[in-house]
C-alpha cells in the first residue's frame, strides 16, 4: 500500500500518534494499569526506523490484534506494507468460543435437573447466551476493522 505522506511526515505522525509500549502487556490483564497514564494518543506500540507493531490505545475495551509492519521510501513514495494478526491467540479462542462451552454445560445441567428447573428459565437463560455468542464475535471483528480504519485514515493510506 502506499501513503500521501513523505517518510519524515510518517515518522512524525506514527510518533505524535503512537505512545510506546509492548501491544502484547496492552492487551493483556495487566493493560489495566496503563489507565493511570493519561495518555491521549490513538495506538499503543512499538516503532524504529522501518517497522512498527501497533494496537488501540484503549484500557477498558482492549481489541485482540496488532497492526504489524514495515515502511520504506521507495521512489520517493512511501510503500507501507501491513498485516493484522491476533496479540494472543489464547485470548482470541477464548472470546470466541467460551460462549459456545458455557453454552453446552448449562444445558448439560439443566436436562441433569430437569425436574426442578422451569422451562421458561432455560429458554431466556439459552436465548441470552445466543446473543452473546453473535456479540462476542461481531465486537472482535467490529474492532479490528476499527484499528485498521484509524490506521488508513491518520497515514491517509491509499489502497
Amino acid at each position: 500500500m502506499k501513503s500521501k505522506l513523505s517518510i519524515v511526515q510518517f515518522r512524525n505522525r506514527i510518533k505524535e500518534n503512537t505512545k510506546i509500549g509492548s501491544p502484547k502487556f496492552k492487551s493483556s490483564l495487566f493493560g489495566v494499569f496503563t489507565v493511570f497514564d493519561g495518555s491521549t494518543e490513538k495506538f499503543y506500540g512499538l516503532i524504529d526506523d522501518s517497522n512498527f507493531r501497533l494496537t488501540m490505545n484503549t484500557t477498558l475495551y482492549p481489541t485482540f490484534y496488532v497492526l504489524k509492519g514495515k515502511y520504506k521510501n521507495v521512489n520517493s513514495e512511501l510503500n507501507i506494507d501491513y498485516t493484522i494478526e491476533s496479540s494472543n491467540k489464547f485470548q482470541l479462542i477464548w472470546m470466541k468460543y467460551f460462549p459456545f462451552v458455557f453454552l453446552f454445560v448449562f444445558n448439560l445441567m439443566f436436562i441433569l435437573n430437569q425436574k426442578n428447573t422451569p422451562l421458561f428459565v432455560s429458554i431466556v437463560f439459552n436465548l441470552f447466551i445466543v446473543f452473546i455468542i453473535f456479540f462476542s464475535r461481531w465486537d472482535i471483528n467490529r474492532k479490528k476493522k476499527k484499528l485498521e480504519k484509524e490506521f488508513i485514515e491518520i497515514f491517509e493510506i491509499i489502497p
